[in-house]
């Protein structure tokens, strides 16, 4: 089964594998036995989906979440259901891949500050050295 993430890009669901293991943090008892976190891998690098740009700025996105082999990795364990947590670390691969997904920003031309900014920048200085030379004991000129 294919799972949209934008109009051009579908997943299969054959991509993803899923692994459960016990949470941590506030459970009680339950949170003992019981494996409600899940480890969402996504091999990013070997994906057939993903077009050669946008797997090039997820690679850079995926930050602390990408294995040396290319291999996405999410944790989730906000939630005390398994269900939950698995909707959750899907939802959060789906949104990295729309962010990578987004076209890059047009670069930055750099330009210069014009004439009148320089100038006011200049007077201000210049008031403010006039207010701190002002500042000495009154005998001292």
């Amino acid at each position: 089964m294919l799972i949209p993430v934008t109009r051009s890009i579908s997943l299969d669901e054959k991509e993803l594998h899923e692994d459960f293991l016990r949470a941590s943090g506030a459970g009680g008892q339950n949170i003992q036995k019981v494996e409600t976190a899940v480890q969402l891998r996504f091999d990013a690098r070997n994906s057939p989906s993903l077009p050669e740009p946008v797997r090039e700025r997820l690679l850079k996105l995926a930050g602390h979440r990408l294995t040396q082999d290319g291999v996405v990795v999410i944790t989730a364990q906000r939630h005390r259901t398994q269900d939950r947590n698995r909707t959750d670390a899907l939802e959060r691969l789906i949104d990295l891949i729309r962010e990578a997904a987004k076209p890059p920003p047009p670069p930055r031309r750099p330009t210069k500050p014009t004439l009148g900014s320089k100038k006011r920048r200049l007077e201000g200085k210049a008031k403010r050295g006039e207010v701190k030379r002002g500042r000495g004991r009154p005998g001292d000129e």
